[in-house]
């Protein structure tokens, strides 16, 4: 199949300037493309996946990416669709995110091999050392107020107020698409159906100002069958740096996407072929209830983003507590996998029975229950069911001296830590 008959099956293509012009290139030679990341924080999410995948898939069909990161833009900040003026950050800020950035690209497009070894661009490059009267005579010229308020993205902020700052930001990625153009032959433009507008720019600087043509391609916005879509804005953001989503975090993301959802995610966030992933549509039809597809899916996305180590030890952690087996993790996996549960700091003058301690800890809301729930087994000390009222956690129940995990309950995990 060809690359762009497959990106379409995969649910990949939203929109492109020419269809039959972008197919035509990309099946004549190597098209040399970029994507463009703003460092809006330290970590690209899940969100941002879709376009450096898509990037991938078409590196293996041979076509040469080039990955920009905004350090000039990212100071600016994108208006697109965004409700209010984003933040501007200081240029320190903006310059280790670009790093961060940059490391996290790295793991997915292959910098080192071949003649269409992915590149990385920077366009702060270019933009740090034009003036405000060159850009304003070279490049502003070629946009008319006109075209730029008539920008859906633009013309949501309108009636609240846009700065100009943020109105110039469209001009600014036109302009990257004309110098990536000019100084390696880029003539393909790929990112979130969001940045049309933006990317349009760019196309349209290239005609009028060197009568040249360029494609843009975007990729859709990610929704789930609720139409809640990934990104951190919506504050559900599943970020690819460990430190802030954890793959234990990752894999539970993808084992409890729905059903409606998982085999599309199959089709867009994993390399496995269309015919195995019909194969798995057929499997997981017949018995949903196993999950299937969810189990591929969080394997093949977490190994992808994170490496199989990380993956084993995500699946280990999931078996584990769910087994309630919690002295056959570490504590180093314990924290991975009870990340975000209520906890308690127990104080040095703490001599509570079990009774007092899951009040004083917020576990139960009185001592009334707590009885009732240690009388009914309902209480576990580190995978160990407590039934006595008057037991006290000794140095054995701290695991690793660091803490204590108590489960109420099937699966309400709550943490002391010394």
């Amino acid at each position: 199949m060809h690359i762009f008959d497959e990106l379409k099956e995969r649910g990949l293509v939203f929109q492109t300037t020419d269809e039959e012009a972008l197919r035509k290139a990309l099946e004549e030679g190597q098209v040399s493309y970029y994507t463009g990341y703003d460092p809006t924080a330290d970590s690209l999410h899940l969100g941002h996946l879709v376009a450096i995948l898509t990037s991938r898939r078409l590196q293996l069909a041979g076509h040469k990416p080039y990955a920009l990161v905004g350090g000039a833009t990212g100071l600016i900040g994108d208006p697109s669709f965004k409700d209010a003026e984003r933040s501007l950050q200081t240029k320190e800020t903006v310059q280790e995110w670009v790093r961060s950035i940059q490391g996290q690209l790295s793991r997915f497009l292959d910098f080192e091999n071949g003649d269409n070894k992915a590149e990385m661009v920077n366009n702060y490059d270019w933009f740090g050392s034009i003036s405000f009267i060159d850009f304003l005579r070279d490049v502003g010229k070629y946009f008319t107020v006109n075209a730029m308020m008539s920008k859906e993205s633009v013309k949501k902020r309108i009636e609240t107020g846009i700065s100009y700052t943020e109105f110039a930001y469209q001009i600014m990625q036109g302009y990257d698409f004309y110098v990536l153009n000019q100084e390696h032959n880029v003539t393909l433009q790929i990112g979130g159906s969001d940045q049309w507008g933006n990317m349009t720019a760019g196309t349209e600087l290239m005609r009028r100002k060197a009568d040249k043509t360029g494609h843009v391609m975007t990729v859709p916005l990610i929704t789930d069958a609720t139409g809640k879509k990934f990104g951190k804005s919506e504050g559900n953001a599943v970020w690819l740096n460990a430190d802030k989503t954890s793959p234990y975090e990752m894999y539970q993301f993808w084992m409890n996407v729905m059903d409606a959802d998982a085999v599309r995610f199959l089709k867009i966030f994993t390399f496995l072929s269309l015919d195995e992933i019909e194969e798995i549509r057929k499997q997981f039809e017949v018995a949903p209830h196993e999950r299937l597809a969810q189990k591929i899916l969080a394997r093949e996305v977490v190994t992808l983003v994170h490496g199989e180590e990380a993956y084993k030890e995500a699946l280990n952690i999931t078996e584990q507590l769910f087994a309630g087996n919690i002295k056959n993790l570490s504590v180093k996996e314990l924290k991975q996998g009870l990340r975000g549960v209520p906890n308690y700091q127990v104080q040095a003058e703490d001599n509570l029975n079990i009774v007092e301690l899951l009040v004083t800890a917020g576990v139960v809301n009185s001592k009334r229950q707590a009885r009732e729930d240690v009388q009914n087994g309902a209480i576990y000390v580190n995978g160990e069911r407590i039934q006595d009222l008057d037991y006290v956690l000794s140095d054995s129940d701290k695991l690793e001296n660091e803490l204590t995990v108590i489960r109420r309950g099937k699966k309400k995990y709550f943490v002391l830590t010394y």
